[in-house]
Order: structure tokens, then sequence, then C-alpha cells
């Protein structure tokens, strides 16, 4: 079973700021995604980088895992590269 990962949990273990957490784990779901829709579809890394207009050698390196200096922008390439659509929601912070 897959544990979903919270930011706020994730900044405490590993000392970052909730908003650089935030974005790791944007960018975490929207990879696991595009892994889940390469599976559904047969879709190889070559493909999924020339409809996402990025090197297959990054593309490749994303999808395993490497995130280092990988910016949202790459990622939500990645996303529409494999038809899918990125959303977000916003909402009231609870108190703390």
């Amino acid at each position: 079973m897959k544990m979903k990962t919270n930011a706020n949990v994730l900044a405490k273990k590993l000392g970052l700021s909730k908003a650089r957490s935030l974005e790791a784990v944007i960018k975490a779901d929207l990879i696991d995604a595009v892994l889940r829709m390469i599976a559904r579809s047969g879709l190889t890394h070559v493909e999924l980088a020339m409809r996402a207009g990025l090197p297959r050698s990054a593309v490749t390196g994303i999808l395993s895992g490497s995130l280092q200096k990988v910016t949202l922008d790459r990622v939500l390439k990645l996303v529409e590269g494999a038809g899918l659509t990125a959303e977000i929601k916003v909402r009231k912070a609870r108190a703390a």
C-alpha cells in the first residue's frame, strides 16, 4: 500500500520550508500520475519526450526519481505529453 506524504510532515523530517516541501509533494504526485498513464498506455520514454518537447534523457531521469534541479515546468510538460491535465485546488488553511 502506498502512503501519501504530507508536505508539513516532509518539511519537519527534512528541515525544509513548507513551500519547498509542498513543491516536492506536488512534483511527486504529478510524476506518479504520469507513470500510471505510461503503464496503462504503453507510452515509451522516447514518445513521451517527443510529445513533451524534452530530451529523452531528462524524461528517463525524472521518471526514475532523479528530481535534482527538476522544475515544475518540466514536470508539467511531462503531464501534458502523457495526455493528462493538472489541476490545483486551493483552500483556506486550518488554524494552527
